[in-house]
């Protein structure tokens, strides 16, 4: 263990740690030998792709590890206390009380069959033998402090009745229920909303400073680390390659894989340009590894890469873990190959590809035993929109706004209740199940979660032929198979992976497998629902890119729903912004982006955490009382957006905005201008 990473006063001590997975015979070690320490009221930013090792580090020092899993080496001690050793019994007092966990995916984590409330007060009664009205009255006082609206009333709901920024904030009530003197958050603001997850950094961070609690922070997201991070540590293939000050990390990553995560990152300044992505993937577990474990994909990799694994070497404030810095090592630094020169190029074709207008999609709400319509859900509520010929035009807005049903609506995967979507000459809302069929060759979608969207009985070259034979692509067997192939290839994949499951995949290669489907019929126009969500930086800029391929050498359309403002910077053309189910703002990306106008597009800007650690450049009023996306059953009287707009006039409230054009291209809806 270096020297920085040793601190006799740590909260959290961990030394040499080792992990087992599998029986004998056939272990794997996910993680391997690693060493930090994590003081109190600080927070260490655990950082690096999907199956680095990070979650499995966190289960190790919680001795949550699977079944077959074990601490094969190495010490984990909290508050001078060996928490390996510890038996079971001791383990459930030490969890919740001194030593607690957000997991990654609140859904799956939460009881779905015990109210808020009762979940809060197992760890009330548990560790802090709180029980009846006082430990009532406890969870609703947590509830308030994580910053929940009608916690009362909140109390009685159950999972399934709140959104996901509310339940990754009772996840929050209930780590910190125990009063824990070390908090663990695995990817705590994973594909939430930029509010959402600026309103959840924010709490993290008041409750670390009023509590002094110790924090451990697993995340892929650099502006997260920025915002949060007293110390980072880069991990691969289990392994830590870098540590040091956040500081000097952001000032100078030093580990030729610290640098490619960087430069995987879409900014404005990349606009137009290929994004550089880290070549091959995280050794598997198992593999056989000599030498540096990175070298298969680092551009700087010599011999003694391959041959020898290198030590962590002190430089300054830093430690890394690279020959490169060995002053007995006779390695030099090489120019580091770089695609991130080279520009996206391609015609652009004139005209629309759609144009939709006063696009309405209401949801009857029916109550009592005849099942009346008492009410309609305004999902959707008069979007008007322009996706260019050639060009990608992105819907952006937090959840809840309807942009994905907007995007479903559209292709006839649910019923429109209003409006008219023309493609060419057609107009798409009234056409029958027959007369879409045509069209559907045209006219594709990329989903949200692949894994749910791909058929798990189906290998993924009967996924690709479905669609070919379906809608008559090629009409013999021999011709959709060298199709498959081609597509697989087109990708970034092995024409030999046709013969895998989805569930043999990683997450970055099953949505290129979607977007493969996707093209299997040569469509012209391709809605992107949310492709890059939670997608390591290095998978993230590998699609980015792939996309931008694909629409300079097909000329293909996008409407981009997203929520990732900096993926809306690097690949679109045009913005629409969308709140409550309706267009605020539109206009170019330099439009919206550099001089936002409506004060929700200010709010969303002034929330996204920046890789250089400043606040977003935003005009000033940017502000916003955050709040929540109110309910679209009961939407606010006159503009939806006044209870949380720190502009509010009187008129706000009485008078929804008609549109103002401020520009050719720029239109917005809001009673200042």
């Amino acid at each position: 263990m270096n020297r920085l990473d040793s601190d006799n006063q740590a909260l959290l001590q961990v030394s040499e740690l080792q992990v087992e997975l599998g029986a004998a015979g056939r272990r794997v070690h996910p993680v391997d030998g690693i060493s930090f320490a994590v003081p109190a009221g600080q927070t260490l930013a655990l950082v690096g792709e999907s199956g680095c090792g990070k979650s499995m580090t966190a289960l190790a020092c919680m001795r949550l590890l699977p079944a077959s899993g074990r601490i094969s080496g190495g010490s984990v001690r909290l508050g001078g206390e060996a928490l390996q050793s510890l038996p079971e019994l001791r383990m459930r007092d030490i969890r919740g009380s001194r030593l607690a966990m957000i997991f990654q995916e609140p859904a799956t984590s939460l009881n779905p069959v015990m109210t808020v409330g009762d979940q809060i007060g197992e760890v009330l009664v548990r560790h802090r033998g709180i029980h009846g009205k006082p430990a009532w009255d406890e969870a609703e006082r947590l509830l308030d402090a994580v910053g929940i609206p009608d916690a009362r009333r909140r109390l009685a709901d159950y999972p399934f009745q709140l959104s996901g920024g509310m339940k990754q904030r009772v996840m929050i009530a209930i780590a910190l229920a125990g009063d824990p003197q070390l908090l663990i958050a695995d990817e705590p603001t994973t594909a939430l909303d930029v509010t959402i997850q600026a309103q959840v950094l924010d709490l993290l961070a008041d409750l670390q400073a009023r509590r002094g609690m110790g924090m451990l922070l697993i995340t892929h997201d650099l502006g997260v680390v920025a915002r949060m991070a007293h110390r980072v540590g880069v991990m691969y293939a289990g392994e830590l390659v870098e540590t040091g000050e956040r500081e000097d990390f952001f000032r100078a990553p030093l580990h030729p894989y610290s640098r490619k995560l960087f430069a995987a990152l879409p900014t404005e300044a990349q606009r137009g340009r290929v994004l550089e992505t880290i070549e091959g993937q995280v050794p598997r577990l198992g593999a056989h590894r000599q030498g540096c474990r990175f070298a298969d994909r680092c551009p700087q990799a010599q011999g003694l890469c391959r041959q020898m694994a290198s030590a962590m070497h002190v430089v300054g404030r830093q430690a890394v873990r690279c020959h490169l810095y060995d002053p007995a090592a006779p390695i030099g630094w090489l120019k580091e190959a770089s695609t991130a020169d080279e520009a996206v190029s391609g015609g652009v074709a004139s005209g629309a590809a759609l144009e939709v207008e006063g696009l309405q999609v209401h949801f009857p709400v029916r109550k009592g035993l005849f099942r009346r319509v008492v009410g309609h859900v305004k999902a959707v509520d008069g979007v008007s929109l322009t996706v260019p010929a050639g060009q990608t035009l992105a819907l952006v807005g937090e959840s809840g706004c309807g942009k994905t049903t907007a995007g479903k609506a559209l292709l006839s995967l649910l019923p429109a209740t209003g409006g008219k979507a023309h493609y060419g000459s057609r107009e798409l809302l009234g056409l029958s199940p027959r007369e879409w069929q045509p069209l559907r060759r045209d006219l594709q979608m990329i989903f949200q979660d692949p894994f749910s969207s791909l058929n798990p009985r189906m290998r993924v070259g009967e996924i690709l032929e479905e669609g070919m034979a379906a809608l008559k692509v090629e009409k013999s067997a021999e011709a959709r198979a060298l199709k498959v192939e081609a597509l697989l290839k087109r990708v970034g994949l092995d024409p030999a992976m046709r013969h895998r499951f989805p569930h043999e995949f990683s997450g970055g290669q099953r949505q290129r497998i979607a977007i493969a489907r996707a093209l299997a019929v040569s469509p012209k126009l391709i809605v992107c629902d949310e492709p890059t969500s939670a997608l390591d930086v290095s998978v993230q800029a590998q699609i980015l890119n792939l996309l931008r391929e694909l629409q300079a050498e097909y000329g293909l359309s996008y409407l981009f729903i997203t929520h990732n403002l900096a993926v809306v910077d690097y690949l679109a053309h045009h913005v629409a912004v969308m709140y409550l189910g309706r267009i605020v703002e539109q206009g170019s990306v330099e439009e919206v982006l550099r001089a936002p106008s409506h004060p929700y597009t200010r709010m969303l800007l002034a929330a996204v955490p920046r890789v250089d650690g400043r606040e977003a450049d935003v005009p000033a009023g940017n502000g916003a009382n955050h709040g929540d996306l109110p309910s679209p059953l009961a939407p606010p009287a006159g503009c939806h957006f006044h209870p949380r707009c720190s502009q509010a006039m009187d008129v706000c409230r009485q008078a929804y905005p008609e549109e103002t054009r401020l520009s050719a291209s720029r239109v917005v809806r809001c009673h200042l201008y």
